[in-house]
């Protein structure tokens, strides 16, 4: 799955009033502009997130995700745009999905992620879960090999979601 030079890093998640909010560090052994491509256009979030039918690539814009492996089409608006810095994606039923990037070092990237949701503690530790093989399917489009989401199983989600049960 993930490469061994890509860090998936400090994490936290904190369930309030009926929802949740996820944070993740990913430490990511490549360039600005690249991890930039692979969060902010519908080729690179293909790679490994989402097919991505519309993405207007703006403040405002609208973006239509279908999730994988059979999993629901959502629609949302871009709700934040720094170019090269954040993107920032609200959609139904999964809200407001921000990717923030910070250089560290001349061919690293820093990836702070944040999902605030509406949900339960079983949602949390789902969406803990999908996030955390989210990032490493994003390692591995960044290092030339982007998910077959045809070929896709919830093997390895199953895995991630007892871990973080377990506490």
């Amino acid at each position: 799955m993930a490469t061994s030079t890509s860090v998936i890093g400090h994490r936290t998640s904190t369930s309030r009033d009926g929802g949740f909010l996820i944070q993740f560090e990913v430490r990511l052994p490549h360039g600005y502009e690249q991890v930039w491509a692979a969060v902010s256009t519908a080729a690179g979030l293909r790679g490994w997130l989402a097919r991505t039918d519309v993405l207007e690539r703006r403040l405002g814009g609208a973006a239509t995700l279908t999730w994988p492996g059979g999993g629901p089409t959502v629609q949302g608006r871009v709700t934040a745009w720094d170019v090269e810095r954040v993107a920032e994606y609200t959609v139904t039923g999964y809200g407001r999905i921000r990717l923030h990037l910070e250089a560290a070092g001349p061919e690293a990237t820093l990836l702070r992620f944040t999902n605030e949701r509406r949900g339960t503690d079983a949602d949390r530790l789902d969406a803990l879960a999908a996030w955390h093989e989210h990032f490493e399917r994003l390692a591995e489009a960044l290092d030339g090999h982007p998910v077959d989401w045809m070929t896709w199983t919830p093997d390895r989600r199953r895995e991630l979601r007892a871990y973080y049960a377990a506490g």
